[in-house]
C-alpha cells in the first residue's frame, strides 16, 4: 500500500481513505461484540470467586476503537478496568500486577464457557509488575483475531458529570507522579477524558487521523526503528486541524502536508491544551509551565498533564521527519496541474499566559 499512497493524487485521497482505510460494517460489529464480551466477563465475571472482594466502578473502551479512529484490518482495544480497590496512583502502581495475574488465571478458565479461545503475550517479566495484560481472543464468530489491553486503573474521576475535573484531582497526580518519579505512569486514569477529546469531533478529523496513523505506520515499516508515539501523532493532527481549519469538511490533502511540515519542525513543537487543566490553580499552572520549558518538542497529553506525549526519543524524531520531508514532493500533494498543495498556515508552537517565575518555579503571577 506504500505505492498506492504516495501515487494517489491529491483530490482522490478521501477516496483512498474510504477504499482502504476505513473499517467495514462487518468488521466493525465483529469487533464490537468481541470487546462487549470481555467488558461483561470483567465486570460481572471474573472477579466473583476472589480471595478478597474486588469492585469494578467501571470498564472503559479506550484506544482507537473508543475514539473512532480504528484503521481497516486492525482490530486492537484498550479496555481500562477501573477498581474501586485502588486508593491512590500509587497504589495503582504497586498493585497493578496482583489484579492483573487475577484477570489472566479467570480468563483461561473463562474460554470454555465463553466459547472463545485467548492467547496471552509472552512477557519475560510478566509475573513481576506489569502494566497491562495482553492477549489476542479469536472465535469461530470472528473472522480474525482481536487483540486486546486490560488495564487496571485507580478511578480518580468517578462518574464524569462535569467538563472539567476538580483541579485537586490534577493536584494529586502531579504530586505523586513527581514524588514517585513517574510523570505520564497514570494516563490510563484518564482515559475517558481522552477518548472524549477525540471522539466527537467530525467525521473528516478522524480520516484525517486514519491517514497520518496509516502513513506513521508505513514509515515504521520502511525503518524498523523505534519512532515516537503514534499518540503524539495523532494529536499533532488534531492540533494542525484546530489552528488551520476547523471546519467540518477541508481539503484533506492540505490537512496531511500540514501534519507531516509539522513533523518536519518537530524541534519547534510545543503544544498543549486547556480543555481538562489550566492555570487558574497556582500549584497546576506552576507546573505544567514547567513542563512547557523542557526541551523540545512538546506535545502535552490534553487530559494528564504529566505526560509528554512526544517522548525524549530525538532520533526517532530526526528520522521522521526525514521521511516527511521526503514525502512532501510525492503525488498525494499534487493537484491535476503538477503544482503542490499547499499547507495550513499554523504555528509551532502555542503562546503561555505571561509568568513571573523565581528560579525555583514556585511562584507565579498570571
Amino acid at each position: 500500500m506504500t505505492q498506492k499512497l504516495s501515487n494517489t493524487p491529491a483530490r482522490d485521497l478521501d477516496k483512498f481513505i474510504e477504499d482502504y482505510l476505513l473499517p467495514d460494517t462487518i468488521f466493525r460489529t465483529e469487533v464490537k461484540a468481541a470487546i462487549k464480551r470481555i467488558c461483561d466477563f470483567l465486570k460481572e465475571r471474573c472477579f466473583r470467586g476472589a480471595a478478597h472482594p474486588v469492585r469494578v466502578s467501571k470498564v472503559v473502551k479506550g484506544g482507537s476503537s473508543g475514539k473512532g479512529t480504528a484503521l481497516k484490518g486492525r482490530s486492537d482495544a484498550d479496555l481500562v478496568v477501573f477498581l474501586n480497590n485502588f486508593s491512590s496512583f500509587e497504589d495503582q502502581l504497586n498493585r497493578r500486577g496482583e489484579f492483573i495475574r487475577e484477570i489472566r488465571e479467570q480468563l483461561y478458565a473463562f474460554q470454555p464457557e465463553g466459547h472463545i479461545t485467548v492467547k496471552f503475550e509472552d512477557q519475560s517479566s510478566w509475573w513481576f509488575n506489569p502494566r497491562a495484560l495482553g492477549f489476542t481472543l479469536s472465535s469461530s464468530l470472528l473472522q480474525q483475531e482481536v487483540e486486546f489491553d486490560v488495564l487496571p486503573a485507580y478511578d480518580v474521576l468517578g462518574q464524569l458529570n462535569y467538563t472539567k475535573p476538580d483541579p485537586q484531582i490534577y493536584r494529586r497526580l502531579i504530586s505523586e507522579c513527581t514524588s514517585l518519579g513517574k510523570e505520564g505512569e497514570f494516563s490510563t486514569c484518564f482515559t475517558e477524558l481522552q477518548r472524549n477529546f477525540l471522539k466527537h469531533r467530525p467525521t473528516k478529523l478522524k480520516s484525517l487521523i486514519r491517514l497520518v496513523k496509516h502513513w506513521y505506520r508505513l514509515c515504521k515499516e520502511k525503518l524498523r526503528k523505534r519512532l515516537p508515539p503514534q499518540y503524539a501523532l495523532e494529536l499533532l493532527t488534531v492540533y494542525a486541524w484546530e489552528r488551520g481549519s476547523g471546519d467540518t469538511e477541508f481539503n484533506t490533502a492540505q490537512g496531511f502536508r500540514t501534519v507531516l511540515e509539522l513533523v518536519t519542525k518537530y524541534r519547534q513543537l510545543r503544544i498543549y491544551w486547556t480543555k481538562y487543566y489550566d492555570f487558574q490553580d497556582q500549584y497546576i499552572s506552576s507546573y505544567v509551565l514547567s513542563q512547557l520549558r523542557r526541551t523540545r518538542p512538546v506535545i502535552l497529553d490534553p487530559a494528564d498533564p504529566t505526560g509528554n506525549v512526544a517522548g525524549s526519543n530525538s532520533e526517532g524524531w530526526r528520522q521522521l521527519a526525514e521521511e516527511a520531508t521526503a514525502w512532501l514532493g510525492n503525488a498525494c500533494f499534487k493537484r491535476w496541474d503538477g503544482s503542490l498543495v499547499g499547507p495550513w498556515d499554523v504555528p509551532t508552537e502555542v503562546d503561555v499566559p505571561y509568568q513571573e517565575v523565581d528560579e525555583n518555579w514556585s511562584c507565579i503571577l498570571l
